[in-house]
C-alpha cells in the first residue's frame, strides 16, 4: 500500500512539473519579442503592442495600462504629496520618488554605464541611456513606422499625426503639441528674455536666437556653399543662396507668372499689379512701392552723396550714376 501511494505521488510530481512547465511556455513569451518570468508581466508588456490601456481616471478620463500607473496619476487630481524631503522640503508622490530625490543633495548615483560610466540616481534612466549603445528602439510608430527609444517620444511624435495640441495658452488661447513650446511662447506675454549676449548685453527670448546674435561678435559663418564655398552665420541664408546655383525660383506671381527666388522680391513685384506704395515721403507726402526707391528720393530733401569717386571726390545720390562717372576716368587711363 505504501509503495502504491509512493508511485502515485511521484506520478502526480512528474505531471505538475510537465503542466508547469508548459504553462509557462505557453503564457510568458511574447510573440514578438521576448519571454518574461511571469504571466502577470507578459500580460503588461503585451499591452505595448496592443496598446490597450483598462485603467481609466474617473475624473478625467485618461487612461492606462497599468493600475501602478492610474495610482500614480490620481495624484494629480487630489495633489496628495505625503513624502517629504528632510533637507529642502520638498513633498513627492512617492516613496520611491524621494529616493531619486535624494541624490540631488547625497549627489549619489548607484547606477553606473559599464560602456562609457556615466552613472545615474535612478535604474530606469540608465535602462533608457543603454540605448544609445545598443541603438534599441522598442517603440514604433504605427501609422509611419519610425521608431524611438523612449515611449514619451512617441506619444509626441503621434500628434504629428492626430494633430494634437495639449498645452494651451491661457492669455491668447494659442494651442502647442509640446509643453516646451508652449513654454517659449509665454515669453510673448511675459516679455521675459533668458538669455543674454555677454559681449553686448542684449537679451533674447530663446535660445536660437541668441546663438545666432553670437556670429555677429564672432564672425563665425558656419554654412558654407559646397559649390563657390561663400560661407553664412545663417542656414536660412545659405539656402536662399543655393538658389543662384540651383536657378530655383519657387514663388511665382498668379497673375503674371513671373518667379523670383525669395517671398520678399515677389512681395515687391505684386505692388505692380496692386499699385501699392507703402513707403511715404515724409517731407513732401509722394509715396513708392520699394523702401530703396524711398531712400533714394529722401536725399533729394536732404542734400546726402552717399557715392563718392575716389579719384577726384566728387558725390552722388546713386550708386548708378557714380558707375557712369567713373567711365570719365577709366577713358582718360585708356
Amino acid at each position: 500500500m505504501n509503495g502504491a501511494l509512493v508511485v502515485r505521488e511521484q506520478l502526480r510530481t512528474q505531471t505538475h512539473t510537465r503542466v508547469s512547465q508548459q504553462v509557462k511556455l505557453e503564457r510568458t513569451a511574447c510573440d514578438e519579442c521576448k519571454e518574461f518570468g511571469s504571466k502577470g508581466n507578459l500580460v503588461k508588456h503585451v499591452r505595448t503592442h496592443t496598446e490597450e490601456r483598462p485603467y481609466t481616471c474617473l475624473q478625467c478620463g485618461k487612461s492606462f495600462a497599468l493600475k501602478s500607473t492610474l495610482d500614480y496619476h490620481k495624484t494629480v487630481h487630489t495633489e496628495v504629496k505625503p513624502y517629504i524631503c528632510p533637507q529642502c522640503g520638498k513633498s513627492l508622490t512617492k516613496k520611491k520618488t524621494l529616493n531619486a530625490h535624494m541624490s540631488v543633495h547625497t549627489g549619489v548615483r548607484p547606477y553606473a554605464c559599464l560602456q562609457c560610466g556615466k552613472s545615474y540616481a535612478i535604474k530606469s534612466n540608465l535602462d533608457r541611456h543603454m540605448r544609445v549603445h545598443t541603438g534599441v528602439s522598442p517603440f514604433a510608430c504605427l501609422q509611419c513606422g519610425k521608431i524611438f527609444t523612449l515611449k514619451c517620444n512617441l506619444d509626441r511624435h503621434m500628434r504629428v499625426h492626430t494633430g494634437e495640441r495639449p498645452y494651451a495658452c491661457l492669455q491668447c488661447g494659442k494651442s502647442f503639441s509640446l509643453k516646451s513650446t508652449l513654454d517659449r511662447h509665454m515669453r510673448v506675454h511675459t516679455g521675459e528674455r533668458p538669455y543674454a549676449c555677454l559681449q553686448c548685453g542684449k537679451s533674447f527670448s530663446l535660445k536660437s536666437t541668441l546663438d545666432r546674435h553670437t556670429r555677429a561678435h564672432t564672425g563665425e559663418r558656419p554654412y558654407a556653399c559646397l559649390q563657390c564655398g561663400k560661407s553664412f552665420s545663417l542656414k536660412s541664408n545659405l539656402d536662399f543662396h543655393m538658389r543662384v546655383h540651383t536657378g530655383e525660383r519657387p514663388y511665382a506671381c498668379l497673375q503674371c507668372g513671373t518667379s523670383f527666388s525669395l517671398k520678399s522680391n515677389l512681395d515687391c513685384h505684386m505692388r505692380v499689379h496692386t499699385g501699392e506704395r507703402p513707403y511715404a515721403c515724409l517731407q513732401c507726402g509722394k509715396s513708392f512701392s520699394l523702401k530703396s526707391t524711398l531712400d533714394r528720393h529722401t536725399r533729394a530733401h536732404t542734400g546726402v552723396r552717399p557715392y563718392a569717386c575716389f579719384d577726384c571726390e566728387k558725390c552722388f545720390t546713386r550708386r548708378s550714376s557714380l558707375t557712369v562717372h567713373m567711365r570719365i576716368h577709366t577713358e582718360e587711363r585708356s
